[in-house]
């Protein structure tokens, strides 16, 4: 890939967990539009690999934990330090434990859910405002999901937090206008070792309930994310773009 990067668009993203799935199609997205991108994950090793994939020489990586306070500021500084500036900031950290009926769930899990899911979105929120883009502007993109906009049976804490993060960007939008802009994605099933167990062994039928009878790519949710990062979108604030292949289509068909 680093043969082919374009020119150097002179814009910096810091992507959360980003060494695989989501957040990689979405730093190969914004990396092959000229951005340099510092993106964050817990295993060190795999993060080291998709750098060197990306391009080390536009890409930097922080390892750590989302919701850890300290891993946070240092992945801001170490942003600001490498490229001066961060732009655009996408939230896509998450976790999703556990399985099972919402009136069962250990309410520790549930507070670890959050945790990661939400309160690290607006950690690294905060972090980003104050570093560079109260003063210089930018945008956030949260990336949320369908489980957040209806019952998500099974997934309930995941669907709850995700719901939560969906306010979290109405109200960063509101309180961060007219400098930075802050939307969300909400995908449906996207094709990952995270979301694994909505569709492995079985993903013709899982693909079949969809009108365009495809699970998603990380890439489909890359391309949205440029978007949202984009001046193409420079009049899109506290908006969730559902990206689910037309799965909501079948909402209330018999």
């Amino acid at each position: 890939m680093t043969s082919q990067l374009p020119e150097l668009s002179g814009k910096v993203a810091l992507v959360t967990g980003a060494s695989r799935g989501i957040g990689y199609g979405v730093a190969e997205a914004l990396v092959a539009r000229g951005d340099r991108v510092c993106i964050t994950g817990r295993n060190e090793e795999a993060l080291k690999e998709a750098v060197e994939t990306l391009g080390a020489d536009r890409v930097i990586g922080v390892a750590g934990k989302a919701h850890d306070e300290a891993h946070q500021a240092v992945a801001v500084e170490r942003t600001m330090e490498a490229f001066g500036r961060v732009d655009h900031l996408v939230n896509n950290a998450g976790t999703n434990p556990v399985f099972g009926p919402i009136a069962d769930l250990d309410l520790n899990v549930a507070r670890k859910v959050f945790e990661t899911n939400v309160v690290s979105a607006l950690g690294f929120a905060q972090r980003t405002w104050h570093a560079w883009q109260k003063d210089n502007g930018g945008t956030i993109v949260n990336i949320a999901s369908v489980a957040g906009l209806s019952p998500s049976p099974f997934i309930g804490a995941y669907g709850v937090s995700k719901a939560a993060m969906i306010n979290l960007t109405v109200q960063l939008a509101h309180e961060f206008a007219p400098g930075v802009r802050v939307n969300a994605i909400a995908p449906a099933v996207v094709k990952t070792k995270f979301a694994q167990a909505l569709y492995e062994g079985r993903e013709e039928e899982a693909a079949a309930a969809y009108p365009l009878k495809r699970l998603g790519v990380p890439s489909d949710i890359g391309g949205a994310a440029a978007f949202l990062t984009s001046e193409q979108s420079a009049w899109i604030t506290g908006q969730t773009l559902v990206v689910d292949g037309g799965i909501y289509l079948n909402a209330g068909v018999a």
